[in-house]
């Protein structure tokens, strides 16, 4: 999921250029960018488009983001979208693992009731001091926990603390990278607010990479483009990486080296997801 293109669920015409386009996950929005007079007829809109055969077939990964618990909107909206196209459930500002189990236990019950077979994951937003805190237990507090994703605004503002401080975004990325990597959970980077700016989100989105970011969250479509080029390994990464696994399969030695450098099992656990990205990624040649 290199790219995560957030989609207004008050914007139906937006839907089907969205599907079209080359976003890896689309995030319909029944959240930040509904107003609140809006929250119904946006969560009637997506649970429909969910529905189409427009959506059934396609292959992308099709997320939604709710209220939060905490608002009166959770439980509609849960009711409008639970169903067999929708991926993952994008909670915001979970704050503990009691939340993570409260979604659970209402995603489940819908599911039991509809007949749903596959069960639907959790993209859990770390939005709040308390959450980024409790980051670990909230990727740990279930299996449907599939990711973490960072809200900046939310847990920014609030505090009077600068977005544009790479110190800290840096400080908050890495804390959070490493909750998820308790759990062995992926985390998606944040969005970049600044839709001109295609210089400062690539900066970022490059920042995230070397933090093990698997993608960009993306709330334009122009950022599309770049998300899914920076997060792709480049043609050197994806070279080495096959070098380490080749090697890897001809020796039984438990540590070796490829061009000049020490491997074991962690360097050859990172190749092989290289090499598994770049063969999902990248068209086969003519």
């Amino acid at each position: 999921m290199r790219s995560k293109l957030f989609v207004p669920g008050s914007r139906p015409e937006l839907f089907p250029k969205a599907l079209a386009g080359p976003a890896d996950a689309l995030s319909f929005d029944l959240e930040d960018a509904v107003p609140e007079g809006g929250k119904a007829e946006a969560r009637r809109l997506v649970g429909e488009a969910l529905q189409s055969p427009g959506f059934a077939a396609s292959t992308k990964i099709l997320i939604v983001r709710v209220n939060g618990l905490a608002t009166p909107h959770f439980e509609a909206d849960l009711s409008a979208i639970v169903g067999p196209r929708v991926d993952l459930l994008n909670l915001p500002k979970v704050e503990s693992a009691d939340d993570v189990r409260t979604a659970v236990k209402a995603l489940a019950r819908l599911e039991k009731e509809r007949g749903l077979s596959r069960p639907i994951g959790l993209l859990a937003n770390i939005e709040s001091p308390r959450g980024l805190r409790l980051a670990a237990e909230i990727a740990g507090a279930d299996p449907r926990v599939a990711g973490l994703q960072i809200g900046f605004a939310d847990l920014f503002e609030p505090l009077g603390i600068d977005r544009t401080d790479a110190a800290a975004v840096h400080q908050v990325k890495l804390a959070v990278r490493l909750a998820a990597g308790e759990a062995g959970l992926w985390v998606c980077d944040a969005a970049y607010a600044a839709i001109k700016d295609l210089e400062g989100f690539r900066a970022e989105a490059l920042a995230a990479k070397r933090l093990g970011y698997i993608g960009k969250s993306c709330i334009h479509p122009s950022q599309v483009a770049l998300a899914n080029d920076i997060f792709l390994p480049t043609e050197a990464e994806v070279a080495f990486a096959r070098r380490v696994v080749e090697a890897a399969a001809q020796t039984k030695a438990g540590v070796f080296t490829v061009d000049g450098r020490m491997i074991d099992a962690p360097f050859i656990k990172r190749a092989q997801a290289v090499v598994a990205m770049a063969r999902q990624f990248t068209p086969p040649a003519a």
